[in-house]
């Protein structure tokens, strides 16, 4: 019987941070070594973090990523290891890691597979993602082999990524005879993946016959999350070993290499209960790493009474501590008492400071220095947005003044349509809920109150009817179709490309749709020139759905 202990490197590693990445690397070998792991596995492009972008396009770049891959190496004695790290074209394989590096000639996305402190072999990526948030195309060069190596009697392949959402790279590796495949990710998340995953990585096991290791990166990267769940799937397909999501942790276990898998315990860190629960993860750790990995240390958030500021609120506590979360309540004559109260109850509730900045006197200053250019006209859309504009001003000023991160507080509902104001409430650093459609903001801040079994959010937050509050009596159905009806026609013309007509057979009224259409459309400029924000649909804003600004088609 032929048992390999396995350790699956779940980090959280930081782009650019090629110093600190290797840093871990090597303690999580030590820790590996520790746990007698006979090998350790990394995830896609470890050593430089996922995605580098256009740091690819610098030479200094790769060549510090192939020096920092030496110390790697010098850890691996006594241990395999496979780790992610761009790798140059080179002409002899001898060249490894002692090459200048020339832009021109290219760039791989690769594992590196050492042993003993030897370089075994090294995989170039086959298959290169160029869909969604991914443009691989740009910066790497497609491998055309998929090696196969033995250590200590055991047959192994290595693969990357996107490589085994299709079949060849894995089938031809189990055609060689590999009795276990180890495929290294950073893999985004986004609402529903874990399960497209682990039934596509099911398939691959028992259709070949073969042991799947799936290590997956985590942490947050911009607009990115990356959720872990790494998994080991055996060769009937069932899934023995599960990594936690949204953290990270080395995972060692023991498997079968030569029958079926091992009877006995097994590691299955247990899936999120709800939708709600892994989606409320996804945005604390990437609102956590957005804060840590840019070198803030605090945050301010304007809050209003609503549920959007008060779910955001609530995100930032859990992500950094609610001693570096600051709330900043900037009332104007049309805003409510209740908004004032529910505030004040929110931050009670968090234990976060509040700040109370009025805004009628800067209002009433604006009023009286554009009365003689706006004689003649009546108030609009233009008081409105002023008032938007001064409390948009005033977080930015706290930040100017104190080192504090704006979070903003628009969710996907509100961009979508442009029912947001530029330099106002659009104003800040990072948009936390950005790609949160207002149906699963509520759904999220009952899912934050029955886990903390009390209405942190308070309770009126949630039935109160939402309001802008920039005018007497104003309502969000004023200008918007209520948010029931809204979103699906949203996820339908944004997430999923339908067509007017395919639209309107859902049961939508035609004047509703075209109205909805339109805003989108029209509001493409706005979007443009918002703050990033954490990527949780499978089709988010930003690098998944590039439209251009000057646009004269449409659908409708």
């Amino acid at each position: 019987m032929k048992i390999l202990r396995l350790a699956l490197a779940q980090i959280n590693p930081t782009v650019g941070d090629i110093e600190g990445n290797v840093l871990k690397i090597c303690d999580f070998i030590s820790k590996a070594k520790k746990q007698n792991a006979g090998i350790v596995v990394f995830p896609e492009l470890a050593v430089t973090g996922y995605p580098p972008e256009d740091l690819l396009l610098k030479p200094q770049f790769i060549s510090d990523n192939l020096d920092a891959l030496k110390k790697v190496q010098r850890e691996t004695e006594g241990i395999t290891a496979v780790v992610g790290f761009v790798d140059p074209v080179r002409k002899l394989k001898s060249d490894f890691l002692s090459i200048g590096v020339d832009k021109k000639d290219g760039i791989y996305n690769a594992a590196a597979i050492f042993h003993d402190k030897k370089l075994v072999d090294i995989y170039h990526k086959v298959h290169l993602p160029n869909y969604g948030v991914f443009d691989e195309y740009r910066y790497f060069r497609a491998g055309t082999k998929s090696p196969v190596f033995t250590i200590n009697g055991i047959s192994m392949g290595v693969n990357i990524c996107e490589d085994i959402w299709h079949e060849g790279p894995v089938k031809s590796q189990a055609q060689a005879g590999v009795e276990i495949i180890m495929n290294i990710n950073a893999s985004p998340y986004h609402m529903g993946k874990l399960h497209e995953r682990e039934e596509m990585l099911s398939k691959r096991a028992s259709d070949n016959k073969v042991l799947v290791v799936y290590l997956n990166t985590v942490g947050g990267q911009d607009e990115l999350v990356f959720d872990g769940g790494s998994l080991i799937i055996d060769r009937a397909g069932e899934i023995i070993v599960r990594g936690r999501q949204f953290e990270e942790e080395i995972i060692i276990a023991d498997v079968r290499i030569d029958g079926p898998s091992r009877p006995g315990k097994r590691y299955l860190a247990p899936a999120a209960s709800s939708l709600g629960e892994e989606v409320y993860k996804a945005l604390v750790l990437g609102t956590r790493d957005y804060v840590n990995k840019n070198d803030f240390s605090k945050v301010v958030i304007g809050l209003s009474g609503g549920v959007d500021s008060s779910l955001v609120a609530a995100i930032a506590v859990d992500a950094i501590g609610k001693k570096n979360v600051k709330g900043v309540f900037m009332p104007s004559p049309f805003t409510s008492k209740e908004s004032r109260e529910d505030s004040s109850a929110l931050a009670k509730n968090l234990g976060i400071k509040i700040i109370d900045v009025p805004i009628n006197e800067i209002f009433e200053s604006y009023r009286k220095n554009l009365k003689r250019e706006f004689k003649g006209f009546h108030e609009d859309i233009t008081e409105e947005n002023l008032q938007a504009r001064i409390r948009g001003n005033i977080l930015m000023s706290f930040s100017n003044k104190f080192g504090w991160l704006v979070l903003t507080t628009g969710n996907k509902s509100e961009m979508s349509v442009g029912y947001a104001t530029l330099y106002g409430d659009m104003a800040g650093g990072f948009a936390v809920i950005k790609d949160v459609p207002k149906t699963l903001v509520y759904e999220l801040c009952k899912w934050k109150n029955s886990k903390e079994g009390r209405a942190v959010i308070p309770e009126r937050v949630l039935w109160k009817e939402p309001s802008a509050e920039l005018k007497p009596d104003q309502k969000d159905t004023d200008t918007l179709p209520p948010y029931p009806v809204l979103d699906p026609i949203l996820k339908a013309y944004i997430e999923d490309d339908k067509s007017f007509e395919d639209i309107l057979s859902s049961g939508c009224e035609k004047e509703c749709v075209q109205k909805v259409i339109k805003m989108i459309d029209k509001s493409e400029y706005k979007r443009r020139q918002s703050p990033p924000g954490i990527k949780i649909t499978p089709r988010a804003f930003g690098k998944d759905r590039r439209f251009p600004i000057t646009n004269k088609y449409r659908s409708y």
